[in-house]
Protein backbone atom coordinates (compact mmCIF):
# COMPACT_ATOMS: atom_id res chain seq x y z
CA UNK A 1 0.00 0.00 0.00
CA UNK A 2 2.90 2.26 1.04
CA UNK A 3 4.03 1.67 -3.04
CA UNK A 4 1.01 2.37 -4.28
CA UNK A 5 0.53 5.84 -2.08
CA UNK A 6 4.06 6.54 -3.54
CA UNK A 7 3.67 5.83 -6.68
CA UNK A 8 0.06 8.24 -6.62
CA UNK A 9 1.90 10.63 -5.36
CA UNK A 10 4.29 11.16 -7.85
CA UNK A 11 2.50 10.07 -10.84
CA UNK A 12 1.24 13.60 -11.16
CA UNK A 13 4.60 15.88 -11.14
CA UNK A 14 2.98 19.25 -11.34
CA UNK A 15 0.97 18.79 -8.18
CA UNK A 16 3.34 17.01 -6.78
CA UNK A 17 6.38 19.79 -7.00
CA UNK A 18 3.39 22.45 -6.28
CA UNK A 19 3.26 21.01 -2.89
CA UNK A 20 6.62 20.64 -2.23
CA UNK A 21 7.28 24.46 -3.95
CA UNK A 22 4.10 25.41 -0.65
CA UNK A 23 6.02 23.70 1.79
CA UNK A 24 9.70 25.14 0.92
CA UNK A 25 8.70 28.20 0.28
CA UNK A 26 6.91 28.12 3.79
CA UNK A 27 10.02 26.87 5.83
CA UNK A 28 12.50 29.43 3.74
CA UNK A 29 10.47 32.07 5.37
CA UNK A 30 9.84 30.93 8.84
CA UNK A 31 13.81 29.76 9.19
CA UNK A 32 15.13 33.04 7.53
CA UNK A 33 13.46 35.23 9.15
CA UNK A 34 13.59 33.68 12.47
CA UNK A 35 17.26 33.39 11.94
CA UNK A 36 17.56 37.45 10.97
CA UNK A 37 15.39 38.11 14.09
CA UNK A 38 18.07 35.91 16.65
CA UNK A 39 21.13 37.86 14.94
CA UNK A 40 19.49 40.99 16.18
CA UNK A 41 18.54 39.67 19.66
CA UNK A 42 22.31 38.79 19.81
CA UNK A 43 23.50 41.95 19.00
CA UNK A 44 21.04 43.94 21.53
CA UNK A 45 23.66 41.95 24.00
CA UNK A 46 27.02 41.68 22.01
CA UNK A 47 28.82 43.72 24.19
CA UNK A 48 28.21 41.69 27.40
CA UNK A 49 29.59 38.56 25.36
CA UNK A 50 32.75 40.27 24.43
CA UNK A 51 33.40 41.79 27.64
CA UNK A 52 35.49 38.38 29.10
CA UNK A 53 36.90 37.72 32.54
CA UNK A 54 34.00 38.50 34.52
CA UNK A 55 31.04 36.51 35.69
CA UNK A 56 29.00 39.17 37.66
CA UNK A 57 28.03 42.16 36.13
CA UNK A 58 27.08 45.08 38.93
CA UNK A 59 24.64 47.59 38.32
CA UNK A 60 22.23 50.51 39.48
CA UNK A 61 19.18 48.92 40.67
CA UNK A 62 17.17 50.56 37.99
CA UNK A 63 19.03 49.26 34.83
CA UNK A 64 16.90 47.82 31.84
CA UNK A 65 19.52 47.01 29.56
CA UNK A 66 22.80 46.99 28.56
CA UNK A 67 22.38 50.32 27.33
CA UNK A 68 20.42 51.72 29.92
CA UNK A 69 23.17 53.64 31.50
CA UNK A 70 22.85 55.30 35.18
CA UNK A 71 26.07 55.81 36.58
CA UNK A 72 27.51 54.65 39.23
CA UNK A 73 29.83 56.58 42.59
CA UNK A 74 33.27 54.86 43.03
CA UNK A 75 31.72 53.99 46.44
CA UNK A 76 30.05 51.38 44.85
CA UNK A 77 33.12 49.71 43.67
CA UNK A 78 34.46 49.23 47.07
CA UNK A 79 31.19 48.07 48.74
CA UNK A 80 31.09 45.32 46.16
CA UNK A 81 34.74 44.12 46.87
CA UNK A 82 33.55 44.10 50.38
CA UNK A 83 30.59 41.10 49.42
CA UNK A 84 31.27 38.11 51.14
CA UNK A 85 32.25 35.59 48.32
CA UNK A 86 33.23 38.20 45.75
CA UNK A 87 36.82 37.10 44.74
CA UNK A 88 37.95 40.59 42.89
CA UNK A 89 35.71 43.47 41.32
CA UNK A 90 36.87 46.24 38.96
CA UNK A 91 35.24 49.40 37.25
CA UNK A 92 33.96 49.59 33.86
CA UNK A 93 32.88 52.45 31.94
CA UNK A 94 30.54 52.03 28.92
CA UNK A 95 29.35 54.95 27.00
CA UNK A 96 28.77 57.09 23.50
CA UNK A 97 31.03 59.81 22.60
CA UNK A 98 31.80 61.86 19.86
CA UNK A 99 34.96 62.57 17.83
CA UNK A 100 35.81 64.78 15.04
CA UNK A 101 38.52 64.07 12.65
CA UNK A 102 40.81 65.91 10.77
CA UNK A 103 38.44 66.62 7.89
CA UNK A 104 35.87 68.02 10.09
CA UNK A 105 33.66 64.90 10.20
CA UNK A 106 31.79 63.91 13.10
CA UNK A 107 30.95 60.49 14.30
CA UNK A 108 29.62 58.55 17.27
CA UNK A 109 31.65 55.71 19.55
CA UNK A 110 30.59 53.17 21.99
CA UNK A 111 33.16 54.13 24.30
CA UNK A 112 34.26 51.70 26.94
CA UNK A 113 36.73 51.94 29.36
CA UNK A 114 38.67 49.37 31.02
CA UNK A 115 40.64 49.07 34.15
CA UNK A 116 43.10 50.66 34.10
CA UNK A 117 45.41 47.77 36.42
CA UNK A 118 44.05 44.75 35.08
CA UNK A 119 42.26 45.28 32.20
CA UNK A 120 39.40 42.75 32.56
CA UNK A 121 36.50 42.82 29.51
CA UNK A 122 39.76 43.95 27.30
CA UNK A 123 39.50 42.45 23.44
CA UNK A 124 39.07 38.83 22.95
CA UNK A 125 40.88 39.22 19.50
CA UNK A 126 43.79 41.50 18.43
CA UNK A 127 43.95 42.48 14.37
CA UNK A 128 46.61 44.70 14.45
CA UNK A 129 48.33 46.07 17.16
CA UNK A 130 49.15 44.94 21.36
CA UNK A 131 46.49 45.27 24.01
CA UNK A 132 49.88 46.24 26.08
CA UNK A 133 50.05 49.80 23.98
CA UNK A 134 46.40 50.80 25.20
CA UNK A 135 48.52 51.83 28.51
CA UNK A 136 50.14 54.34 26.33
CA UNK A 137 48.95 57.68 26.76
CA UNK A 138 45.70 58.80 24.47
CA UNK A 139 45.44 55.15 23.63
CA UNK A 140 42.69 53.36 22.10
CA UNK A 141 41.82 50.38 20.12
CA UNK A 142 39.20 50.13 18.22
CA UNK A 143 37.34 47.29 16.28
CA UNK A 144 38.04 46.34 12.84
CA UNK A 145 34.43 46.79 11.52
CA UNK A 146 34.21 50.06 12.45
CA UNK A 147 38.21 50.94 10.87
CA UNK A 148 36.42 49.52 7.94
CA UNK A 149 33.44 52.05 8.46
CA UNK A 150 35.83 55.13 8.98
CA UNK A 151 37.96 54.64 6.16
CA UNK A 152 36.77 52.25 3.92
CA UNK A 153 39.06 50.32 1.35
CA UNK A 154 42.34 51.33 3.28
CA UNK A 155 44.95 49.13 4.67
CA UNK A 156 45.15 49.04 8.98
CA UNK A 157 47.42 51.85 9.89
CA UNK A 158 47.93 52.64 13.26
CA UNK A 159 49.04 56.04 14.55
CA UNK A 160 45.78 57.38 13.06
CA UNK A 161 44.54 60.67 15.37
CA UNK A 162 41.01 62.12 16.42
CA UNK A 163 38.81 63.98 19.04
CA UNK A 164 36.88 62.69 21.73
CA UNK A 165 35.76 65.70 24.36
CA UNK A 166 38.77 68.27 22.58
CA UNK A 167 41.38 65.83 23.95
CA UNK A 168 43.44 63.79 21.42
CA UNK A 169 43.02 60.21 21.24
CA UNK A 170 45.45 57.60 19.33
CA UNK A 171 44.85 54.58 17.03
CA UNK A 172 47.06 51.81 18.57
CA UNK A 173 45.26 48.61 18.20
CA UNK A 174 42.26 46.93 16.20
CA UNK A 175 40.67 44.19 17.41
CA UNK A 176 37.85 42.11 16.49
CA UNK A 177 34.34 42.84 18.12
CA UNK A 178 30.87 41.13 17.56
CA UNK A 179 28.61 43.51 15.69
CA UNK A 180 26.36 46.26 17.65
CA UNK A 181 22.82 46.82 17.26
CA UNK A 182 23.23 50.25 17.35
CA UNK A 183 26.00 49.77 14.57
CA UNK A 184 28.68 52.82 15.50
CA UNK A 185 32.12 51.93 16.27
CA UNK A 186 33.60 50.03 18.99
CA UNK A 187 36.61 52.11 20.97
CA UNK A 188 38.37 50.50 24.13
CA UNK A 189 40.63 52.76 26.33
CA UNK A 190 41.68 52.66 30.09
CA UNK A 191 39.11 53.62 32.45
CA UNK A 192 40.66 56.63 33.58
CA UNK A 193 41.75 57.79 29.68
CA UNK A 194 37.72 57.12 29.03
CA UNK A 195 36.29 59.37 31.69
CA UNK A 196 38.53 62.20 30.16
CA UNK A 197 36.76 61.30 26.83
CA UNK A 198 33.75 62.47 27.87
CA UNK A 199 32.17 65.15 29.17
CA UNK A 200 33.07 65.17 33.23
CA UNK A 201 30.16 64.41 35.42
CA UNK A 202 29.76 63.38 39.21
CA UNK A 203 29.29 59.73 38.87
CA UNK A 204 31.09 58.10 35.75
CA UNK A 205 30.75 54.59 36.67
CA UNK A 206 28.86 52.85 34.34
CA UNK A 207 29.49 49.11 35.84
CA UNK A 208 31.38 47.10 38.14
CA UNK A 209 32.65 43.99 37.11
CA UNK A 210 33.51 40.77 39.80
CA UNK A 211 34.09 37.41 39.90
CA UNK A 212 32.98 35.05 42.45
CA UNK A 213 35.61 33.08 44.74
CA UNK A 214 36.80 29.52 43.52
CA UNK A 215 33.81 27.01 44.41
CA UNK A 216 30.77 30.19 44.93
CA UNK A 217 28.61 30.00 42.41
CA UNK A 218 28.28 33.67 40.88
CA UNK A 219 24.19 33.40 41.26
CA UNK A 220 24.52 32.94 45.22
CA UNK A 221 27.19 36.08 45.25
CA UNK A 222 25.00 38.04 42.82
CA UNK A 223 22.17 37.52 46.01
CA UNK A 224 24.94 38.92 48.19
CA UNK A 225 25.77 41.69 46.68
CA UNK A 226 21.97 42.77 46.13
CA UNK A 227 21.36 41.80 49.61
CA UNK A 228 24.30 44.16 51.06
CA UNK A 229 24.82 47.32 48.84
CA UNK A 230 21.23 47.88 47.45
CA UNK A 231 22.24 47.60 43.69
CA UNK A 232 21.73 44.43 40.94
CA UNK A 233 23.25 42.12 40.24
CA UNK A 234 23.32 39.51 37.65
CA UNK A 235 25.59 36.85 35.94
CA UNK A 236 26.61 37.32 32.26
CA UNK A 237 23.86 35.03 30.92
CA UNK A 238 21.17 36.86 32.96
CA UNK A 239 22.65 39.95 32.13
CA UNK A 240 21.82 39.08 28.32
CA UNK A 241 18.87 37.48 28.43
CA UNK A 242 17.39 40.39 31.00
CA UNK A 243 18.46 43.10 27.63
CA UNK A 244 17.02 41.06 25.00
CA UNK A 245 13.78 40.62 26.79
CA UNK A 246 13.79 44.30 27.32
CA UNK A 247 14.10 44.51 23.12
CA UNK A 248 11.25 41.56 22.53
CA UNK A 249 9.21 43.29 24.47
CA UNK A 250 9.79 47.18 24.76
CA UNK A 251 9.72 47.43 21.18
CA UNK A 252 8.21 46.55 17.93
CA UNK A 253 10.96 44.05 16.56
CA UNK A 254 9.22 40.59 17.43
CA UNK A 255 5.71 41.67 16.13
CA UNK A 256 7.18 42.90 12.63
CA UNK A 257 9.18 39.38 12.77
CA UNK A 258 6.26 37.35 14.05
CA UNK A 259 3.93 39.41 11.06
CA UNK A 260 5.99 38.04 8.46
CA UNK A 261 6.59 34.33 10.21
CA UNK A 262 2.70 34.01 10.45
CA UNK A 263 2.25 34.83 6.34
CA UNK A 264 4.95 32.41 5.28
CA UNK A 265 3.13 30.02 7.56
CA UNK A 266 -0.39 30.97 5.99
CA UNK A 267 1.01 31.22 2.26
CA UNK A 268 2.69 27.91 2.83
CA UNK A 269 -0.23 26.26 4.18
CA UNK A 270 -2.73 27.38 1.39
CA UNK A 271 -0.37 26.69 -1.27
CA UNK A 272 0.08 23.16 -0.25
CA UNK A 273 -2.83 22.82 1.50
CA UNK A 274 -4.99 23.82 -1.89
CA UNK A 275 -2.45 21.51 -4.46
CA UNK A 276 -2.93 18.57 -2.08
CA UNK A 277 -6.67 18.98 -1.19
CA UNK A 278 -6.60 18.95 -5.35
CA UNK A 279 -4.64 16.17 -5.66
CA UNK A 280 -6.16 14.02 -3.55
CA UNK A 281 -9.75 15.19 -5.17
CA UNK A 282 -9.05 13.69 -8.66
CA UNK A 283 -7.23 10.71 -7.17
CA UNK A 284 -10.49 9.54 -5.47
CA UNK A 285 -11.91 7.13 -7.85
CA UNK A 286 -8.08 5.29 -7.45
CA UNK A 287 -9.10 5.69 -3.35
CA UNK A 288 -12.56 4.54 -4.18
CA UNK A 289 -11.55 1.60 -6.19
CA UNK A 290 -9.02 0.48 -3.16
CA UNK A 291 -12.20 0.63 -0.35
CA UNK A 292 -13.91 -1.57 -3.09
CA UNK A 293 -11.35 -3.94 -2.88
CA UNK A 294 -11.74 -4.11 1.20
CA UNK A 295 -9.11 -1.38 2.22
CA UNK A 296 -9.84 -0.23 5.34
CA UNK A 297 -10.50 3.66 5.86
CA UNK A 298 -7.50 3.49 8.26
CA UNK A 299 -5.29 2.13 5.64
CA UNK A 300 -6.38 4.81 3.07
CA UNK A 301 -5.59 7.46 5.97
CA UNK A 302 -1.88 6.14 6.83
CA UNK A 303 -1.28 6.18 2.77
CA UNK A 304 -2.45 10.09 2.90
CA UNK A 305 -0.34 10.63 5.75
CA UNK A 306 2.58 9.11 4.33
CA UNK A 307 2.18 11.25 1.09
CA UNK A 308 2.27 14.28 3.18
CA UNK A 309 4.91 13.29 5.52
CA UNK A 310 7.20 12.33 1.94
CA UNK A 311 6.19 15.93 0.49
CA UNK A 312 6.68 18.13 4.18
CA UNK A 313 10.20 16.32 4.89
CA UNK A 314 11.31 17.36 1.15
CA UNK A 315 9.72 20.63 1.43
CA UNK A 316 11.66 21.21 5.09
CA UNK A 317 14.72 20.28 3.74
CA UNK A 318 15.14 22.12 0.63
CA UNK A 319 13.76 25.32 3.32
CA UNK A 320 16.10 25.16 5.75
CA UNK A 321 18.43 24.04 3.21
CA UNK A 322 18.10 26.92 1.38
CA UNK A 323 18.43 29.39 4.65
CA UNK A 324 21.24 28.35 5.69
CA UNK A 325 23.07 28.63 2.55
CA UNK A 326 21.28 32.23 2.80
CA UNK A 327 23.54 33.00 6.08
CA UNK A 328 26.26 30.91 4.57
CA UNK A 329 26.67 33.50 1.92
CA UNK A 330 26.32 36.16 3.60
CA UNK A 331 28.25 35.51 6.72
CA UNK A 332 30.65 38.56 6.24
CA UNK A 333 28.42 40.56 5.66
CA UNK A 334 28.73 43.06 8.69
CA UNK A 335 24.97 44.79 7.97
CA UNK A 336 23.23 41.53 7.87
CA UNK A 337 22.40 40.09 11.57
CA UNK A 338 21.72 36.08 11.23
CA UNK A 339 22.10 33.25 13.27
CA UNK A 340 20.14 30.06 13.41
CA UNK A 341 20.43 28.12 16.28
CA UNK A 342 19.32 24.46 16.49
CA UNK A 343 15.65 26.15 18.29
CA UNK A 344 15.18 27.88 14.56
CA UNK A 345 15.20 24.72 13.08
CA UNK A 346 12.67 23.04 15.66
CA UNK A 347 10.15 25.81 15.15
CA UNK A 348 10.31 25.56 11.77
CA UNK A 349 9.95 21.60 11.84
CA UNK A 350 6.91 21.47 14.12
CA UNK A 351 5.29 24.49 11.18
CA UNK A 352 6.11 22.16 8.80
CA UNK A 353 4.35 19.10 10.39
CA UNK A 354 1.21 21.55 11.32
CA UNK A 355 1.33 22.58 7.65
CA UNK A 356 0.91 18.74 6.68
CA UNK A 357 -1.59 18.10 9.31
CA UNK A 358 -3.62 21.21 8.10
CA UNK A 359 -3.61 20.12 4.46
CA UNK A 360 -4.52 16.84 5.49
CA UNK A 361 -7.29 16.85 7.34
CA UNK A 362 -9.73 18.23 4.60
CA UNK A 363 -8.30 15.43 1.79
CA UNK A 364 -8.95 12.83 5.04
CA UNK A 365 -12.41 13.82 5.41
CA UNK A 366 -13.41 13.05 1.71
CA UNK A 367 -11.91 9.78 1.58
CA UNK A 368 -13.92 9.09 4.78
CA UNK A 369 -17.71 9.74 3.35
CA UNK A 370 -16.69 8.36 -0.13
CA UNK A 371 -18.83 5.85 -1.35
CA UNK A 372 -16.88 2.98 -3.13
CA UNK A 373 -19.89 2.33 -5.49
CA UNK A 374 -19.44 6.08 -7.03
CA UNK A 375 -16.41 4.89 -8.77
CA UNK A 376 -18.24 2.44 -11.03
CA UNK A 377 -20.91 4.82 -11.94
CA UNK A 378 -20.46 5.76 -15.06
Amino acid sequence: MNWIALKMLTGDRSKYFGIIFGVTFASLLIAQQGAIFCGLMLRTSSQIYDISGADIWVMDPGMQFVDDIKPLSDNELYRVRGVEGVKWAVRLYKGIARSRFSDGKFQQFILLGLDDATMVGAPREMVVGSLADLRKPDAVIMDEGGYKYLWPNEPFQLGRTFEMNDRRAVLVGICKASPTFQTFPVVYSRYSQATMFVPRERKLMSFVLAEPKDGVPAIDVCKNITAQTGLKAETQDQFIWTTMWYFMIRTGIPINFGITIFLGFIVGTAIAGQTFYLFVIENLRQFGSLKAMGVTNRRIIGMILLQSLVVSTLGYSLGVGFAALFGELNKNNDTLAYFMPWQILAITGGAVVLIGILSSLLSVRRVMVLEPAIVFRG
